[in-house]
């Protein structure tokens, strides 16, 4: 079994963070992660500068950074603005988010979700008529902070209207971290009943200590891509109390000891992590950074 993990922490990790890295930080950042063995990096979001400064020098990034074929740097948007944006700067994948509850995507977005879905289709129809990849991602599919429980027959509706746009995937976000196994495993099945053929990723937030539980979950239940974050990093600025996300090399060290393959090497990781904690001021959530590998390799004395 193979699972690819989509590296979220330059655009998810760091837009939290008080700290604004410099565009050639984060070019160096990436490059880390790339060399560690990661091919899909969300790298940066085309949203409002004054609402997102860390996000403000996504053009400038995505100029920065080295082109490789086999490397996918994918960019989020929002709206039509940002499509433009982030096709305008050479992105080649492009992902939106669809909120699940009408408050936080008001708060997240600034528009009601009917508004974001039909944002969604026509920045897919355009996105794939100009042969870039887009993705879509409906957050909050396990809770939001302002209405509490979201009905998964709301997330399934949202999907399969989501899915009639021909995306080249769908990913179920757990935005505040709400989620439990139990409920990731029965969204997860049911949607891949309803859609068979469609690619699926999924991503956690770790607030509530479930990350990767949920993972696990995910993955038992078919979901072959992972979000995740380098060290941990990350949150929502629109989320209250929301955390980072499911730390990379956390993730990597338990589909490594179950025997699942992802191409990533965990030491690239651990470095890269380490790397980031005095750029961001702070020790990073992730807990591999502090444990280390198993086994450790044997030192002669």
């Amino acid at each position: 079994m193979k699972v690819d993990l989509v590296e979220v922490g330059p655009r998810d990790g760091l837009q939290s963070e008080g700290v604004i890295l410099p565009t050639a930080a984060k070019v160096e950042m990436i490059g880390r992660l790339v060399a560690a063995g990661l091919r899909r990096i969300e790298v940066a979001s085309f949203v409002n500068p004054k609402r997102v400064p860390q996000m403000a020098d996504a053009e400038a990034l995505f100029a920065a950074l080295p082109r490789r074929d086999d490397v996918s740097y994918i960019g989020l948007v929002l709206n039509r603005k940002g499509y433009e944006r982030a096709r305008a700067a050479g992105c080649e994948a492009i992902g939106m988010a669809v909120v699940a509850s009408e408050t936080f995507n008001r708060r997240n977005q600034g528009v009601g979700t009917e508004e974001s879905m039909a944002a969604w289709a026509e920045i897919a129809r355009e996105a794939r008529a100009a042969g870039l990849a887009p993705n879509v991602t409906i957050s909050t599919a396990f809770g939001c902070p302002f209405e509490g429980e979201v009905d998964p027959r709301r997330v399934i509706e949202l999907a399969l209207r989501c899915a009639e746009s021909g995306p080249v995937e769908i990913a179920l976000a757990d935005t505040i971290g709400a989620a439990v196994p139990t409920q990731v495993a029965e969204l997860f099945a049911a949607l891949r009943d309803e859609l068979p053929g469609m690619p699926l990723r999924a991503h956690f937030h770790n607030t509530r200590n479930t990350g990767l539980a949920n993972v696990y979950a995910a993955v038992a239940a078919g979901v072959r891509a992972i979000d995740a974050s380098v060290g941990g990093i990350g949150g929502c600025p629109f989320a209250p109390a929301a955390t980072g996300n499911v730390p990379t090399e956390d993730v990597l060290y338990m589909l490594n000891r179950m025997g699942i393959e992802t191409g990533v090497s965990i030491d690239g990781l651990i470095e890269t992590a380490r790397w980031l904690e005095p750029r961001i001021g702070k020790p990073v959530p992730g807990m591999l950074v502090k444990a280390g590998d198993f086994p450790r390799p044997r030192v002669a004395v």
